[in-house]
């Protein structure tokens, strides 16, 4: 038997590899205790997936209602399965700035300290298995803000010959630069994952995303950009914008391709891998670009509320580099653009997402 093991399973990216790795003929062990709704409430919640994932999987996929702050209860979960664990994803995370402020104690418990004791319970029961952590930009914190921007008509986009032209790469500092606590949590994580990757010679790799979308997300305003746009699009919502004029751009990468970079690296594992994985100069865009695609796609004029401060710690322009990443991976391709993407995210949910009557 062959066991993958994913947490957060019920959210965007882990319902995408639960469905992609049981497809591979692998058993699947879901962890979630969808703590999504507590961070963002009721339209959060992501039980709605794991009512999905039983119901099309079957015995291919086993849930766990647990909280990797539990170590107990991961630990019992590691023991059961010992060395059949061939893979571990580990995408559950507090995923918003906003929220961390709200209390910092709970953010970095279950960002830091819930990376460990994934971490070392692979190290102790399936040392063998691949370790994937889905990290995130916010790892550089406002570092890309000093990066030399122009004003275009719709969005920042960086000065012409920058040697980050085609995107920002994994030599950008993450240092002597403001991250929010959110970011900080998961540098903490993010570097974690790599000291075990080197100190006990363990496969890992932090993919440090940029924005992961799909028709999977259950979007809401803090967390969640491209399905958000498109929900209060389809829903008449005010869409609030936070500074740069909503010219902010974002890089965004499907579910899809995203797992698919995971099984990538899941066939042929390194140790202490760290790899930028978003949408590219293949895929990205502004506010205002995709809010005028949003109304296109809908029909729908979108109601917009302007406030000049910007988030703390918010990218003004944030396009990565997947050079490292096709350099090992080279038959690794995306397939979605944000066009594609939201489409498909309007697809998914135009017979739920309606007006308030």
């Amino acid at each position: 038997m062959s066991v993958v093991i994913v947490t957060g399973s019920a959210g965007l990216i882990g319902s995408e590899a639960v469905r992609h790795f049981a497809s591979l003929g692998l058993d699947v062990v879901g962890i979630d205790n969808d703590m999504r709704k507590q961070f963002f409430g009721a339209e959060a919640s992501t039980a709605w997936n794991v009512v999905g994932l039983t119901s099309d999987l079957g015995d291919a996929y086993t849930h766990h209602d647990v909280d990797i702050r539990d170590r107990d209860a991961l630990a019992a979960i590691f023991r059961r399965y010992g060395k059949d664990v061939a893979l571990v994803v580990h995408t559950a995370a507090q995923p918003s700035h906003d929220w961390a402020v709200r209390d910092p104690f709970t953010d970095f418990d279950v960002n830091a300290g819930g990376t460990l004791n994934m971490l070392q319970n692979v190290r102790e029961h399936c040392i063998e298995a691949p370790f994937i952590h889905c990290s995130t930009n916010k790892v550089y914190g406002d570092r890309p803000n000093s990066l030399p921007l122009v004003e275009q008509e719709t969005r920042w986009e960086i000065e012409a010959g920058h040697p980050y032209e085609n995107g920002i790469k994994e030599d950008m500092s993450i240092d002597a630069c403001l991250h929010s606590v959110f970011g900080a949590s998961k540098v903490a994580a993010d570097v974690m994952v790599q000291e075990y990757g080197r100190y006990f010679d363990m496969k890992t790799a932090c993919f440090r995303g940029g924005t992961l979308t799909g028709p999977a997300h259950s979007a809401t305003e803090l967390h969640g950009f491209l399905g958000y746009v498109m929900r209060c699009a389809m829903e008449r919502r005010t869409y609030k914008i936070f500074g740069y004029k909503g010219k902010m751009v974002r890089d965004a990468i499907h579910s899809h391709d995203v797992v698919a970079a995971f099984e990538a690296f899941f066939r042929a594992p390194r140790s202490a891998a760290v790899y930028n994985l978003g949408g590219g100069r293949h895929s990205n865009t502004s506010h205002l670009e995709v809010f005028a695609l949003a109304q296109r796609i809908t029909g729908n004029e979108m109601v917009t509320e302007y406030h000049e401060a910007n988030r703390v710690g918010d990218h003004q322009w944030w396009i990565g580099s997947n050079e490292r990443f096709q350099l090992d991976y080279p038959d690794w391709k995306q397939v979605y653009d944000v066009p594609m993407i939201c489409q498909e995210i309007y697809e998914a949910n135009v017979g739920k997402w309606t007006p308030a009557a």
